[in-house]
Formats: structure tokens, C-alpha cells, sequence
């Protein structure tokens, strides 16, 4: 099999796998450079997205998760590229300007550590012989020795250890081959060894959604302990494409983006908006609403705490307003100690005030009248004024 027929299949195995993280690193070379521009499918600090080559090691692999396209009972094509095939096409890739970096992840071969040696080798030759300082994100396997997580933690910038799903039950049934405590001994040796030296940008995971039964709550409740106990940087959620047929798994025409969307909306308010998990739904209420963002069905579901005064509320008040971000909440709350603010003001501090009129006054004044101040006239034309928003964004056919 040629490079390049290795290379189709194992990029083409590789994209299920999310890595839209930051670098946060600033590891500097000859060849790559992750300082200010970061990586691909990523964010670098100055908000520009850049690219990197994703692919696996091989798509061989000695589990049998069922919702996995490169499970070993799946009769499909394999491949796996020699650490030194990786490095060529690495390098070259970014000698014509097509990469910043590098995310590599594998099937198992044979078990953990031999599969987890494989990954070492590769990026310590790109590391040490060919001075590659480009920004590398590595899958680390699970069930691995801790000398090998300390080795290949020392190689890369950022780490992960998938998750994959939120529940015991839904491993078992699922990914039989895996367990939630050998992932999250990873997570742990990470956490406690983090450096400037030792995986600098931090360790992220993923979870499948909608491949087993779980609720949202299941899965937010999973990603709130994961930051809290092991202080990762992102928790990725992918919606469950069917590729594969089994009578363990749903039969789904499309994959659930809407939920995917939701949960990483909800995730930011975890993260950046100080919601707790049970802000924002319970057991009684465990599944967000697909019509409505997860902060504007906070507010609804909480409307007597509304509406809020812009120029007296506190800071996690401001928060909490469907509309207001972290950036335009600071600028109020910085603005009002020097004058009265009005809703033109909101507006030019970057407020969407089609969702926020709902939930605020300026000076005791609203731009709703009294009547209309109810949560199904407002959650009817914050529906409307999505679909509006969606319209508007969609691309153009260039087709003739």
C-alpha cells in the first residue's frame, strides 16, 4: 500500500475524533512555532483559527466498541503508517503551508503500552530529529504504564484521554473493552504533573452523544465532576454518527447536532457563566429544550427573578441574562460606575437586545409592555427570532 493511499484511509478514520482546543502553549523551534498563532481546528489566544493534520497511527485496533467505525469486527480497510511515514508527511504538510501542528491518536494495537510506545516514537523523532516545535495534541491510551503517560506527556503540548460516554452502564453495554477508571487514571497522573514541560496546554476528553440512552443531565453532571476533579480545558461532545449496524445501537437517519449544540452551549455556562449543573436542569427536568438556548430557558424557567436592573445587579446577575456575554457584562459593569446606562448604550457595548429586552430594564423602564411580559409570548418569539438569525447565515449556493 502506497503513502498515499495510507494517508486517505487514516484521515478518514481520524475525523470522528474532535480537537478544537487552544494551545496555551509557547514552545518555539526551527521548524513550527506554537506561540501567538496556536493550532488548527483550534483557537489561538488572538482568536484566529489555524490548521492541523489529524490522523491516526493505524485503524487497526483490538476493541470492539460498537459505535466505533475501526472496531475489529468491522470489515473495513486497514492501514497504519511507521512513526518515520508520519514525520515525512507532517513535515511536509508544513513546509507548503497546510499546518501548524500535529493531532495524532491510534487504534490499540496488540495492547496499551506497545500502542502508546508507537506515539512516543513518533513525535520524539519529530521532536528530537527533525526539531519539529509546531504544537502536537495526542491521544493517550488508556490502561497505559504511568512511565509511558510521563514520556509521551513530556513530547506534547496537549493530552487527551477520552471519556466517551457519561455512564458505567453505557460503557459496559457499549465499549465493553474499556472502563471509566483506567481514562480517568490518566486524567489524574495529568492533573497532578501538569508543567511548562509536561503537557503545557492542558488535557481534554470527548464523550459520544445520543449512542445509548443518557439524559443531558447525565452527561453535563459527568463533564462538571471531569473539570472540577481533573481540571481539563475542554470537555468535546460529538454527536453519534451511524456508521455502523447493531442492535445496541439507535437506528438514526441524522446525528443529534441540535443536542451537541445544547450541550456545548450549556457547557460554557459551566465554565464561563458560573451556572452549576443543576441550574439548568434536574432529574425531573434532565433534557434541554431543543426550540431554546440553555440560558434563555434558564431565565424562563426562573422568570420571577426577572426582569433585572441593568445599572443595579450584580455581576453573576448580568450572567445570567439571555443576550449579555462575559465581554459585554464586564463593559456594564464597568460603565455604570461612571454613568446611567441605557438600552442605546447596550447596544453599542455589544448586547443582543432582541433576547435581553425580555429580562431587563434601564432606569426601571422596559422596552416590552407589561402585558407581553410572559414565558410563552417569550419563548414563542425567541423561537421565531432563531429561526429569523438562522436564515440569515446561511451560506450562499454559488451553483448557476
Amino acid at each position: 500500500m502506497d503513502l498515499k493511499e495510507k494517508l486517505q484511509i487514516l484521515t478518514e478514520s481520524a475525523k470522528y475524533d474532535a480537537s478544537c482546543s487552544s494551545s496555551g502553549s509557547k514552545r518555539s523551534s526551527t521548524i513550527g512555532n506554537t506561540a501567538i498563532s496556536g493550532i488548527c481546528h483550534s483557537f489561538s489566544k488572538d482568536g484566529r483559527c489555524i490548521s492541523l493534520l489529524k490522523i491516526l497511527l493505524t485503524n487497526a485496533c483490538i476493541f470492539d466498541c460498537k459505535y466505533c467505525l475501526n472496531r475489529r469486527s468491522n470489515n473495513i480497510k486497514r492501514a497504519a503508517f511507521t512513526p518515520e511515514e508520519i514525520c515525512q508527511i507532517t513535515l511536509n504538510f508544513y513546509r507548503r503551508n497546510y499546518i501548524e501542528g500535529l493531532f495524532l491518536s491510534s487504534g490499540i494495537i496488540k495492547n496499551p503500552d506497545y500502542t502508546m510506545n508507537l506515539l512516543i516514537e513518533t513525535i520524539s523523532l519529530l521532536r528530537h530529529k527533525y526539531h519539529f516545535g509546531g504544537y502536537i495534541h495526542a491521544k493517550a491510551i488508556p490502561g497505559t504504564s504511568e512511565v509511558l503517560i510521563k514520556k509521551l506527556g513530556s513530547l506534547v503540548d496537549r493530552m487527551s484521554a477520552n471519556i466517551e460516554l457519561a455512564t458505567d452502564d453505557a460503557l459496559k453495554l457499549l465499549a465493553p473493552n474499556k472502563n471509566r477508571g483506567r481514562v480517568q487514571k490518566v486524567m489524574h497522573y495529568v492533573k497532578n504533573n501538569q508543567s511548562s514541560k509536561f503537557v503545557p496546554a492542558g488535557q481534554s476528553t470527548q464523550m459520544v452523544i445520543g449512542a445509548f440512552r443518557e439524559t443531558d443531565f447525565d452527561i453535563m453532571n459527568r463533564s462538571s465532576n471531569l473539570y472540577h476533579n481533573y481540571n481539563l480545558k475542554r470537555v468535546f461532545y460529538s454527536a453519534y454518527i451511524s456508521v455502523n449496524t447493531d442492535k445496541l445501537l439507535p437506528s438514526l437517519s441524522l446525528p443529534p447536532l441540535k443536542r451537541e449544540n445544547r450541550l456545548y452551549q450549556a457547557d460554557f455556562l459551566l465554565r464561563y457563566y458560573n451556572f452549576k449543573v443543576e441550574d439548568i436542569l434536574s432529574k425531573d427536568k434532565p433534557n434541554f429544550n431543543l426550540l431554546i438556548d440553555p440560558k434563555e430557558e434558564y431565565a424562563l424557567r426562573h422568570f420571577k427573578e426577572y426582569p433585572k436592573e441593568i445599572n443595579t445587579c450584580s455581576y453573576n446577575d448580568l450572567l445570567k441574562i439571555p443576550g449579555i456575554g462575559v465581554v459585554s457584562a464586564k463593559r456594564i459593569y464597568r460603565a455604570r460606575k461612571c454613568f446611567q446606562i441605557t438600552f442605546n448604550d447596550l447596544k453599542k457595548m455589544g448586547v443582543v437586545l432582541k433576547r435581553a429586552q425580555y429580562f431587563i430594564t434601564c432606569g426601571g423602564k422596559s422596552l416590552i409592555c407589561k402585558e407581553y411580559l410572559n414565558p410563552h409570548f417569550i419563548e414563542h418569539n425567541l423561537v421565531i427570532d432563531s429561526k429569523e438569525e438562522k436564515r440569515k447565515v446561511e451560506q450562499l449556493s454559488l451553483s448557476l
